[in-house]
């Protein structure tokens, strides 16, 4: 066992080294998918793949971190927590459940302090059929002058002229405007891209590697800077179908107590979004039955995490920024995803690990 502040890191080579430590030490299979580029500190990216138990298991539980970079600070802690945890290696082991652990799936941005990959795309909006015409998000387009405005931090125009639209609008419509993804602006907030990212083939590429002979998929994709600070929100990853959302929440609602979320009822605390990452398991594992949740867990108010991607958008197109404001800047970023607090992270491992057995339950019903 490894103490709850001990499972969390400082950095993302941190992260990688304790991951990667703790799955060699729990005799798991592990395979690297190095990202063409390096990190902050000139250090080696990477999504690390550790699985436990058979390759051949009918039964797969695929846990996440840092499909949104930053927020890896949280995820890895899990994993690198439940690595260690040897009471619930035996509960998945005993029950025939194979584990994969996905380390990192935006290792660019976690390097970084960034939410998004190298390319400046929001992840979980790039899983879209690019042969298509792709999402128009006109809302986002009346927005993106004010939310990336010339000068950081905002003048007192831009930010009335912000508060203007959301005293128009409504504070659930600019999330959505800002949060659902839109695909024309390249430098603006929550682009999904025009392309599949790299990130996007690695996913895929792990689950033809790993996840063909499953007959029954749960994933727990870890995230943060949605809810009440150290509430995790069990938010249904799947499709709109009746069946899958009832698995979900008969599977992870703790009947009644642990509520599972949707965003397609209005019930979550995130809009309605599209180009979602699970879309990937339906397409590439289509011969299993698939449910899953976004474990996401509160940080700060909703404002206040889209005032620090704003800032963070903003030091990407204006990299001469003086240091010290590269600096805030960041840290603000840091602060929007991740509570450096002994109290939030035995929220966080808790709940995650509440959510692991409970899978494991789940999948084999």
């Amino acid at each position: 066992m490894i103490g709850i502040n001990d499972a969390f890191s400082t950095s993302y080579a941190q992260a990688r080294r304790k991951f990667l430590e703790a799955a060699a030490a729990a005799g798991m299979a592990i395979r690297s998918h190095e990202h063409p580029l390096k990190g902050r500190d000139g250090e080696t990216l990477a999504t690390d793949v550790a699985l436990a138990g058979s390759p051949d298991a009918q039964h797969l539980l695929i846990v996440s971190s840092a499909c949104h970079g930053v927020e890896g600070f949280c995820g890895s802690g899990v994993q690198v927590f439940a690595a260690h945890d040897a009471e619930w290696q035996a509960k998945a082991r005993d029950a025939g459940v194979a584990v994969l652990y996905v380390h990192a799936l935006n290792p660019h941005g976690f390097s970084w302090l960034r939410r998004v990959t190298h390319e400046n795309v929001d992840l979980n909006r790039n899983f879209q059929d690019f042969s298509k015409p792709l999402p128009v998000n006109e809302a986002y387009a009346s927005l993106h002058p004010l939310l990336l405005p010339d000068t950081w931090p905002p003048s007192p125009e831009n930010d009335a002229a912000v508060g203007a639209w959301i005293g128009q609008h409504g504070m659930l419509a600019f999330q959505a405007a800002v949060t659902m993804g839109q695909h024309a602006f390249a430098d603006g907030l929550f682009f999904g891209g025009t392309a599949p990212t790299w990130n996007n083939g690695t996913v895929r590429r792990i689950l033809r590697e790993h996840a063909q002979a499953a007959k029954r998929i749960a994933w727990i994709d870890l995230h943060t800077g949605l809810g009440p600070n150290g509430v995790g929100e069990r938010i249904c990853a799947c499709r709109d179908e009746p069946a899958a959302l009832a698995r979900a929440r008969a599977w992870w609602g703790g009947n009644g107590a642990t509520p599972v979320t949707s965003i397609y009822d209005g019930s979550s605390t995130s809009a309605q979004l599209t180009g979602l990452m699970w879309a990937s398991v339906y397409e590439e594992c289509p011969q299993a039955e698939y449910t899953g949740i976004a474990l996401e867990y509160g940080t700060v108010p909703v404002p206040e995490v889209i005032g620090s991607l704003r800032g963070d958008h903003w030091l990407h197109q204006h990299p001469e920024a003086p240091a010290e404001l590269q600096a805030q800047i960041k840290q603000r970023v840091l602060n929007a995803f991740y509570t450096d607090t002994d109290t939030w992270r035995g929220q966080i491992i808790s709940q995650a690990r509440q959510a692991l057995f409970q899978a494991v339950d789940g999948l084999t019903a």
